[in-house]
């Protein structure tokens, strides 16, 4: 089935979903949660935190299905061809719906058509960490080494398109300065190899970055996003790229819902509904905040979905420009 048979089957399910959500009440079942990556990574937290939540909340049944594989596509594809019943939803995040697309070659689904974005859940900054016994003690130490020295340098990656990537990438050329890029198969290794000094720098998440900060292990010298993380102890004194001379760096997981495109207005509205209630209380702030994540501010379907397409063209141009494929 080509992607014009997919819109017309979906649109006339998208009838029929409609036409049944006026004569029954929704959710008259359990409600399918995919997350696309594997049980106790950060994406899994926010997806049970969200689904505990709902539950109690709203008295809805949510059942999480971790679905791996492809930098988060295998899952999110499966939401995509799902049918728009508003029973299947997905919890996608800037990999695969921002940064995937300009990656590969191939996707199997289209991240702006094929879903109907429902809110935004959280963010989360990765942060510049060197290790403690570094000269380095500002991110301005750290572009003035790498202009007297070009690749002098070299930043530990959790691996190649990961938003900590592609945050030095954009330094790289905010700054006019050239590091050495060395991937890892994952955030741990990466920072093993800070901590030995075999790699000067490294862009964590903040997962893995607080523990170590919290250690006295390393030391953060700038955080991506554009407000300072002030909710976590042990970055909140840390400044941002962008206060640190580089205005709009802005360089961020993100989580948030989607369904199938032709998911029911009324059903996406009630969600988004049930959502941005959770996002305010207290409890979850804080579990948030524990992670270094920081929740979503009121967003409306159509802004979620504008912020999507918004951060889509951002990253899909950088990888252009840097020429980076996974293919």
């Amino acid at each position: 089935m080509n992607r014009s048979q997919r819109w017309i089957a979906g649109a006339a399910l998208a009838l029929v979903a409609c036409s049944s959500f006026a004569q029954t009440a929704w959710p008259a079942k359990p409600i399918k949660l995919v997350v696309p990556f594997p049980p106790g990574g950060g994406t899994d937290f926010v997806a049970r935190l969200l689904a505990e939540k709902l539950t109690t909340q709203a008295g809805w049944t949510i059942v999480v299905d971790n679905k791996p594989g492809a930098g988060g596509n295998i899952g999110l594809d499966a939401v995509a061809k799902s049918p728009p019943d508003g029973y299947t939803l997905g919890l996608g995040q800037t990999a695969n719906l921002a940064i995937n697309p300009a990656l590969y070659t191939k996707m199997p689904f289209d991240p702006l058509k094929d879903f109907a974005p429902i809110a935004p859940v959280a963010s989360q900054p990765v942060v510049l960490l060197v290790n403690v016994s570094s000269p380095y003690k500002t991110l301005a130490d750290v572009v003035a080494a790498s202009k007297a020295k070009p690749e002098s340098m070299r930043i530990g990656l959790a691996g190649n398109g990961t938003v900590g990537h592609l945050a030095g990438e954009m330094l790289e050329r905010r700054a006019g300065i050239k590091i050495l890029n060395v991937p890892y198969k994952g955030a741990g290794p990466a920072m093993t190899d800070l901590l030995g000094n075999q790699v000067e720098l490294n862009f964590a998440n903040t997962p893995v970055a607080i523990p170590q900060l919290a250690g006295g292990k390393v030391r953060a010298l700038a955080i991506s996003s554009p407000q300072r993380l002030k909710t976590v102890p042990q970055l909140a004194a840390v400044p941002t790229v962008a206060e640190s001379g580089y205005p709009g760096f802005d360089a961020i997981t993100w989580t948030g819902l989607v369904a199938p495109a032709g998911t029911p207005p009324a059903v996406v509205d009630r969600i988004n509904s049930e959502v941005q209630k959770i996002l305010k209380r207290p409890d979850v702030v804080e579990k948030l905040a524990v992670e270094g994540s920081t929740a979503a501010a009121e967003s409306t379907p159509k802004q979620f979905a504008d912020y999507i397409r918004s951060e889509h063209q951002k990253w899909g141009a950088l990888i252009r420009e840097a020429n980076i494929k996974l293919d």
